[in-house]
C-alpha cells in the first residue's frame, strides 16, 4: 500500500550514539510531540514532520531524553491520525517517508531517542483492509480481520449487543447488507478482530518496517482495548462510557492482551538500542496496569491513577505508594504522567476545584493553577523512575478553553451523548515567539487559534528569564540528569512534615512538596537545588510557600 520509498534503514551505530546507559528508559525524561501543533515548515497551518525536524535542537537543549511523536501515518484524520489507512506511508499533510528518516536521523545525531505511535486497536474506514471487506459482502475472509457481525430483531435492525462508543452512540455500524461492525471509538474506526491470525502478523511486519528505520520505540495506543471478552457479551446497565475511564469492561483491560505483547517483545529484542513499548493502558487498578510491564512483555505504562489524582498531599502519597509498590514486583519503572494530548493541561486542571476530572471547560484561577503546575512537575520529575513531558507544559500553557465550536475536530464533540468532546483545547499550536501570525508556529497561520495571551508563554518570551516556567523546566532536567540520587529507582524514604505537605529523601536528595493553600515552615535539608517558587532560608528553617515543591541536597 506504501509508495514513498525512505533512505537506507538506519544502522545500528545510529541507534548505538543515543545509548548513554544501559535501561536508558528506566529514568528517561520523554517529550510528546503532537505534530500538528508543534511546528508548521511550509506555511499551510498544520505541524509537520519538517517542522518537528527543524526545532529538535530546542528539545535536546530542554534537557529531554527522547521525543515521541503522536500519529504522522497517512489517514483521513477522522481522529486527528488515529485512524490509519496505511502504516507504512507517512499522510502528506506530515511529509513523507524520507522525512520521517531525516528526523530520526538528526534526533540521534542530538543524542535523542524517538519512539512513535502504534495504533493497533482499529484503523481507518479506509484502510485497505476494510474497504475489501465492505466491497466482497458478508462472507468474505477479509471480515473476518475485523467484529462484523449480523444484528438482533426480527430483521437484524438492531445492533448485535449493547456497547456503546467512547465518543458517544452505539458501538456498532450497520452496513448496506444489512451486517454490523464493531468500532469502540468514531465509525470511521472499525476494530481489528485481533483472534485472526492476520492481524497479529500485519503487526509484527509494522513494528519491524519502523525498527528497521531506527525508531527506539513505540507507543501503544489503547493497549487495554484490542482483546474483547468472548462472544461479545452485553454490558448491562451503566452509565455513558468515558474516554480515559476505569471501568471493568468486556472490551478493555481482558488478559488476552498480554500473549500479544509478548509476542511483539520477542520481535523488539531482535534489535540493537534498547527499543522500548509504552502502554496507553487505562486500566481498574495501578496493580493492573503493572500486568503489561511485565519482565516479558512492556517497558512502561503510562501512570493514569497519578495523573487524575488532585493536588493533596494525602492522595498523592497514597497513589505514589501503591504505584511503586505495584511495579516493584514485576522490575518495572513508574511512569509518571501529568498531561497529554487527550487531557485538559495540568496547569487548567489545578486552576479549578477538585472533583471535576480530567476534562475541564473552565479557566479558573490561572495564577493557582499554574504555581501548582510548576509544583506539580517538580514534584513528578523527583519520583523514582520514568516522566512524560507534553509539548508546551513546559511554556505554562493553559487548556484554550472557549475555542469556538465552528473550529473544534474532536470527533467526540460532534457526537455528543454525554461525552467531553473538548480535547482540542490542550492541541492548540504552541508558540515560539512573542510576534507573527501563530507566534513562530508557522508563516500561514495556525489550525486552532491562539490565545493573544500566549505570545508572553512563548519559548522567546521566556528564555533566559529567571523564574520562567520554561527555564524552571530546563533546570529541573539538568539538575535531574546530574544528580545520581534522581531518577531510577523503586522507593523514597518518607519524611516526618506538616499537614498538607509531602516530603521524602532519596539517598542525598530531599523533596518537599507544599499542597496546602499557606505558608509552612520545614527543617532545612541541606543546599536549595531548585524550588518552583521563592522560598526563604533562616536559622536552619525554610519557609515554603503554598503550593510550591523545593528540591534540596545533603550532599
Amino acid at each position: 500500500m506504501s509508495q514513498q520509498t525512505p533512505a537506507a534503514p538506519a544502522d545500528d551505530s545510529a541507534v548505538a550514539t543515543v545509548a548513554k546507559h544501559r535501561d536508558w528508559w528506566r529514568d528517561a525524561v520523554i517529550y510528546q510531540v503532537y505534530p500538528r501543533s508543534f511546528a508548521d515548515s511550509n506555511g499551510d497551518g498544520m505541524g509537520d514532520l519538517e517542522g518537528v525536524r527543524s526545532r529538535l535542537p530546542y528539545l535536546r537543549d530542554l534537557g529531554v531524553d527522547a521525543v515521541w511523536l503522536s500519529p504522522f501515518y497517512a489517514s483521513p484524520q477522522a481522529d486527528a491520525g488515529y485512524d490509519v489507512a496505511d502504516y507504512r506511508a507517512v499522510d502528506p499533510m506530515f511529509g513523507n517517508l524520507l522525512d520521517a528518516d531525516a528526523l530520526i536521523r538528526d534526533a540521534h545525531e542530538l543524542g535523542l531517542r524517538v519512539i512513535v505511535d502504534l495504533v493497533p486497536n482499529h484503523s481507518s474506514d479506509q484502510h485497505e483492509w476494510f474497504k475489501r471487506a465492505l466491497a466482497e459482502g458478508p462472507g468474505s475472509p477479509l471480515r473476518e480481520r475485523y467484529h462484523f457481525r449480523p444484528g438482533k430483531g426480527e430483521n437484524g435492525e438492531l445492533p448485535p449487543n449493547d456497547w456503546e462508543s467512547i465518543f458517544g452512540g452505539p458501538a456498532w455500524t450497520r452496513v448496506e447488507d444489512g451486517e454490523w461492525y464493531l468500532h469502540l471509538f468514531a465509525p470511521e474506526q472499525p476494530d481489528f478482530n485481533w483472534e485472526h491470525p492476520a492481524v497479529g502478523d500485519e503487526f509484527r511486519s509494522i513494528l519491524r518496517f519502523w525498527l528497521d528505520m531506527g525508531v527506539d520505540g513505540f507507543r501503544i495506543d489503547v493497549a487495554h482495548g484490542l482483546v474483547k471478552a468472548d462472544g461479545l457479551p452485553d454490558l448491562g446497565s451503566h452509565d455513558q462510557l468515558k474516554l480515559l475511564g476505569n471501568d471493568v469492561m468486556p472490551f478493555f483491560d481482558q488478559d488476552g492482551v498480554h500473549a500479544i505483547y509478548r509476542q511483539w517483545r520477542v520481535v523488539l529484542d531482535e534489535y540493537a538500542g534498547e527499543r522500548i513499548f509504552v502502554a496507553e493502558a487505562w486500566t481498574p487498578t495501578v496493580e493492573r496496569t503493572a500486568n503489561y510491564v511485565r519482565p516479558d512483555e512492556l517497558h512502561q505504562a503510562f501512570n493514569f491513577q497519578y495523573l487524575g489524582t488532585e493536588w493533596d498531599a494525602e492522595e498523592l502519597r497514597t497513589v505514589i505508594d501503591r504505584t511503586l509498590e505495584a511495579m516493584r514486583p514485576v522490575g518495572a519503572p513508574a511512569t509518571w504522567v501529568l498531561s497529554n494530548h487527550d487531557v485538559t493541561r495540568h496547569a487548567t486542571r489545578f486552576a479549578n476545584p477538585p472533583g471535576l476530572g480530567t476534562q475541564i471547560r473552565t479557566a479558573g484561577d490561572r495564577e493557582l493553577g499554574l504555581r501548582r503546575a510548576r509544583a506539580a512537575t517538580l514534584l513528578m520529575l523527583a519520583l523514582p523512575g520514568s516522566a512524560y513531558v507534553y509539548q508546551g507544559e513546559e511554556l505554562g500553557l493553559p487548556d484554550v478553553v472557549d475555542l469556538p465550536d465552528e473550529v473544534r475536530q474532536d470527533p467526540a464533540f460532534f457526537r455528543g451523548a454525554g461525552q467531553d468532546g473538548f480535547r482540542d483545547g490542550c492541541r492548540v499550536p504552541i508558540p515560539w515567539t512573542r510576534e507573527g501570525s501563530s507566534y513562530g508556529f508557522g508563516a500561514g497561520g495556525s489550525w486552532l487559534p491562539q490565545p493573544s495571551a500566549w505570545a508572553e508563554l512563548s519559548v522567546e518570551a521566556q528564555s533566559g528569564v529567571p523564574g520562567s516556567t520554561l527555564e524552571l523546566y530546563r533546570s529541573a532536567l539538568g539538575i535531574r540528569r546530574a544528580q545520581p540520587d534522581l531518577g531510577a529507582g523503586e522507593a523514597v524514604e518518607w519524611l516526618r512534615a506538616p499537614e498538607g505537605v509531602l516530603a521524602f529523601r532519596r539517598g542525598e536528595f530531599v523533596c518537599v512538596a507544599n499542597t496546602s493553600g499557606e505558608s509552612v515552615t520545614t527543617p532545612s535539608h541541606g543546599r536549595v537545588l531548585l524550588a518552583s517558587d521563592e522560598v526563604t532560608e533562616a536559622d536552619g528553617e525554610t519557609k515554603v510557600p503554598a503550593d510550591t515543591t523545593v528540591w534540596w541536597t545533603t550532599a
